[in-house]
């Protein structure tokens, strides 16, 4: 089935992280239904024209799909289609003339610094294993900007404690390296000694990695204590490390390379909440504000 052997090529060949992989499987299927209940067409993908296409999106925008949304679906079909040329089954995109509609940029969510602070040295965690992993995870999340998908797969050996720098795998498979305060590299070697961890640096009970659902359980469990934001998720603390960064004065070029973002305008949204601090700071300041 030409779904199966394109989600194979998304893990084997682009890389793709699991969480992207499960999007565009689902943005797949959920073209494909549409095909079927309005166009009749179930597995000749040479009849999907730019017509075809241009009518899908325009029911999803009619549904109140937001632009956004909708252009990650573009995404997901630009790619299949490239794949498919690749593969000889087509011989040209019809995704070639479509527009993606425009999306209002939304800022980063981002916690204060003052209510991090109340999380990592007031709020109490669970006793035992359990809380030490927890509080680290939470931990490494805002001093680094990783990703869930990098955090999950750190392993001791990729810890550096001689140095204060942890080694991650990023997208594309992307290997870079983070330095570390002394802080959290003795914490980290005072967890690792005193488990005797030996493989991954965060797992359960069991000794098996964490997982995706208990990483965002823990996030939104402790974040929930001392934040009312909506989306309580472990990418709002890598939000809150590239912008509190920002704040205190850190070069954006930097900022980039620590994110291991590919491209500057990625990293460039943080500015916009720095903007936004600093015209709250004048109007509050400046007697004609």
């Amino acid at each position: 089935m030409l779904k199966n052997k394109f989600i194979k090529y998304l893990s084997a060949e682009k890389r793709f992280s699991e969480h992207t992989i499960t999007s565009y499987s689902t943005d797949l299927d959920q073209f494909s239904i549409f095909l079927s209940e309005e166009y009749q067409i179930s597995n000749e993908v040479s009849g999907i024209s730019f017509q075809i296409v241009r009518s899908w999106i325009a029911s999803l925008l009619e549904k109140g799909v937001t632009p956004r949304s909708v252009n990650r679906k573009i995404s997901t079909l630009k790619t299949y289609f490239k794949f498919l040329i690749r593969e000889n089954v087509i011989s040209e995109s019809p995704m070639l003339k479509i527009v993606a509609p425009k999306s209002k940029k939304r800022l980063p969510v981002f916690i204060e610094e003052n209510q991090i602070e109340n999380l990592l040295n007031e709020v109490e965690f669970d006793e035992g294993f359990i809380g030490e992993r927890d509080k680290l995870i939470i931990e490494l999340f805002y001093v680094t900007g990783i990703r869930l998908s990098e955090l999950i797969n750190i392993k001791i050996f990729d810890i550096n404690f001689s140095n204060s720098l942890i080694k991650v795998l990023g997208k594309r498979n992307k290997e870079r390296l983070i330095p570390l305060s002394i802080n959290i590299v003795n914490e980290l070697q005072t967890f690792v000694k005193k488990h005797n961890l030996n493989n991954y640096l965060f797992t359960n009970l069991g000794g098996t990695k964490v997982y995706t659902k208990l990483v965002y359980r823990v996030v939104k469990k402790y974040i929930g204590k001392i934040s009312s934001v909506n989306k309580k998720s472990p990418h709002i603390l890598r939000h809150t490390f590239a912008t509190h960064m920002l704040n205190n004065g850190a070069d954006i070029n930097a900022i980039k390379e620590l994110l291991g973002h590919a491209n500057l305008s990625a990293t460039q949204v943080y500015t916009h909440n720095t903007i936004e601090k600093l015209k709250t700071v004048y109007k509050q300041a400046h007697p004609r504000a």
